[in-house]
């Protein structure tokens, strides 16, 4: 069940002059663009990944958006993280991306977490949003923000990049469907990072702006979103490539245990 960010579904008119692009599309229309100021969506995550999906969520008019991240601006961060100048170095992320969001869109409700959620507070918190949006960089993360989110059984967009590398992948968190579980139990012992192992810059741009596409696809009933299928990105050769996931009867999240 989607949860409602605002009490009326109905646009205004300066609402349906705003999203007027959106409205022209016959596939969204009213319809699709209520849904979408309807929707609440916790973004987990305001790095390279953070910065590049969430301007679109917000110019998209998603009515509720929560931005989770504890760390701090590093002059290292700004080769990538958009959102942020030379002037916010050692300032919350979390906080600074909720002041340029606003300054995009201000007729919706940013608001800003600057703490690390740990289990328990996810198990508390997915449950209140539409979608999650996984922006983290560690596996760990990931498979705590996917836990919540199979037992709420809210829609969960994850994405990762590295190198010229990047992914993306989303989960109805369906019983017969995979989860991010399912697929990180194929991945080796040792998880590198950006800070390990570099990333070109364009590259969190390109699956941040894929994961965006994902979510509007979700919460406006738009098209096909892509379920269980993992999309991986080659930069260094300009090449998408798609592999079907298939559940793991053992995960020990949403398998038959």
């Amino acid at each position: 069940m989607t949860k409602k960010s605002r009490d009326t579904t109905e646009l205004s008119t300066a609402e349906a002059l705003r999203y007027s692009r959106h409205l022209m599309l016959p596939a969204m229309d009213f319809r699709g663009q209520e849904a979408l100021l309807s929707s609440r969506v916790l973004v987990v995550g305001m790095g390279g990944l953070g910065c590049a999906a969430a301007p679109y969520l917000v110019a998209s008019g998603i009515g509720h958006i929560t931005l989770v991240d504890d760390d701090l601006i590093d002059r290292t961060n700004l080769q990538r993280q958009i959102l942020y100048r030379e002037s916010d170095v050692g300032s919350p992320k979390a906080e600074r991306a909720c002041m340029a969001l606003r300054e995009l869109n201000s007729e919706i409700e940013i608001e800003a977490l600057c703490k690390r959620l740990d289990a328990e507070e996810l198990a508390k918190s997915v449950a209140d949003y539409s979608l999650v949006l996984d922006c983290t960089d560690n596996v760990v993360t990931r498979n705590a923000i996917n836990e919540a989110c199979f037992k709420a059984r809210v829609p969960l967009v994850s994405g990762a990049a590295i190198r010229f590398e990047g992914q993306v992948v989303c989960f109805n968190m369906q019983e017969d469907m995979p989860c991010y579980h399912c697929l990180s139990l194929q991945f080796t012992e040792q998880q590198l990072t950006c800070m390990e192992a570099g990333i070109l810059s364009p590259v969190v741009g390109v699956i941040g702006a894929v994961q965006a596409l994902e979510v509007v696809k979700i919460l406006a009933s738009v098209g096909t979103p892509s379920f269980g299928v993992l999309q991986l990105f080659d930069a260094f050769h300009g090449q998408w490539r798609q592999f079907k996931l298939t559940k793991d009867p053992e995960c020990p999240v949403c398998g038959s245990h």
